[in-house]
């Protein structure tokens, strides 16, 4: 490949980890009072995330969100990261219902620069490494903060953690495939 192309591709795949970013926003709180196995009376709908643990369901896609919001910086730059933790809290205020506005603004603004912070030192030389303790980070964080704010209670924190974990492990495969592509084509991080 001309070195053209692959900065194109590194363009295009930059541009499509971002649209995925930002539509993980709308479907964690759609999910969250429309998807689950059980519904709590004017309270999330629940997932089981592992035997005997349960979890809002929009769990799974800020799980997805923290690992693409790395993959977007990696691809497209700092600066978008930035743009992208930004335009994911003004989505996430604008779509969620009243009594989560707060919660998800907060908690997703919070997670996810301490995720910048983590995963920025470390992308350029481990990026596996750098996805898994960014990642970790921010959905400890998000999952206090969220359930702090949106529910009073910390009653789901474990399923929270665990529901999020399942997302960026099932994504590890690929970031790792990400990365020795990248590599055997001398594509650099922006």
């Amino acid at each position: 490949m001309k070195m053209s192309d692959v900065e194109k591709q590194k363009n295009i795949e930059g541009w499509v980890f971002l649209v995925l970013f930002c539509l993980t926003i709308p479907a964690a709180n759609w999910m969250i009072g429309h998807v689950g196995t059980l519904c709590l009376p004017n309270g999330p709908c629940l997932l089981p995330v592992a035997p005997h643990l349960m979890a809002p369901s929009g769990v799974l896609m800020i799980g997805a969100a923290l690992v693409l919001r790395d993959l977007v910086q990696r691809r497209l730059g700092v600066e978008f990261g930035i743009g992208a933790i930004v335009v994911g809290a003004v989505i996430s205020a604008a779509l969620a219902p009243a009594a989560l506005v707060i919660a998800s603004a907060a908690a997703f603004l919070l997670s996810e620069f301490a995720d910048f912070a983590v995963y920025t030192p470390l992308a350029r030389r481990r990026l596996v490494l750098a996805v898994m303790a960014s990642s970790l980070v921010g959905l400890v964080i998000d999952s206090i903060v969220f359930l702090w704010l949106a529910f009073g209670s910390l009653d789901f924190l474990f399923g929270q953690i665990v529901g999020k974990l399942w997302m960026v492990l099932l994504a590890t495969p690929f970031v790792a495939y990400l990365r020795r592509r990248d590599q055997r084509l001398g594509l650099k991080p922006a």
